[in-house]
């Protein structure tokens, strides 16, 4: 078959950008449970006590070290061998549980977490000590000076780190396709398969992402320069 522009416009790209709100919704719930997972999880890879930073560390090894897919299938195919199918059925949470959308969620959120906990690691041990003296020395409590100064300053090291890591889990939740989540790669694969037609539904995907790619790394810069204004 040969290339068409008016399908690709007249057909794939409405479906295509209908499929958008799944995938920033994927990307914003893995964003946000990853951020707040991954606190704890980059305190604990700090940690003293070897009882709290090993647990910290095999976690952040097994999820950055095996395939986002293969954890994605473990999740999707796995807890329902581990769940009573009666409570499956019948339970309170049946409706999320044969919903594959959240089986994807926390599978993206749980390999984020690893992601997050490194960076945000590295950026709590780039805080230069005298920061953490100035704040020690104001009579400011740990915990106080932990989210007053040191947190809000690694964040800000690692925010250009950050912005690449969000594009890079945008990108992720292609993945989550192959479990019957119907986001913009999802919706892609479904024309080719009614229709037959390969080039039309993957050049409109890859025009898709481009454009979210584009806008995370806008938004992401603005960030950046406003802060930099602040200070």
């Amino acid at each position: 078959m040969t290339f068409s522009l008016a399908f690709l416009l007249a057909q794939v790209m409405p479906q295509l950008i209908a499929a958008i709100p799944i995938t920033l919704e994927l990307t914003a719930i893995a964003a946000i449970g990853s951020a707040i997972l991954g606190v704890p999880l980059a305190l604990a890879l700090g940690a003293r006590r070897r009882l709290t930073r090993w647990p910290a560390s095999a976690y952040a090894l097994v999820m950055r070290g095996t395939p986002l897919l293969v954890q994605i299938y473990i999740i999707y195919y796995g807890f329902g061998s581990l769940v009573p199918g009666h409570w499956m059925r019948h339970s309170w949470a049946s409706p999320l549980l044969r919903n594959a959308f959240w089986y994807g969620a926390v599978a993206l959120i749980l390999n984020e977490t690893a992601y997050v906990a490194v960076i945000l690691r590295s950026g709590l041990d780039g805080v230069p000590p005298g920061e953490r003296e100035a704040a020690a020395a104001l009579g400011l409590s740990r915990r106080t000076a932990f989210l007053r100064v040191v947190l809000p300053r690694a964040l800000m090291i690692t925010l250009p780190t950050f912005g690449n890591e969000l594009v890079l889990l945008l990108k992720s939740t292609v993945l989550v396709s192959t479990i019957t989540i119907f986001d913009v790669l999802g919706a892609a694969n479904l024309i080719r398969f009614s229709t037959l037609r390969v080039l039309e539904p993957l050049l409109g995907a890859a025009i898709v992402y481009v454009v979210l790619v584009g806008a995370i790394s806008l938004m992401t810069l603005a960030i950046e320069l406003r802060l930099k204004r602040m200070r």
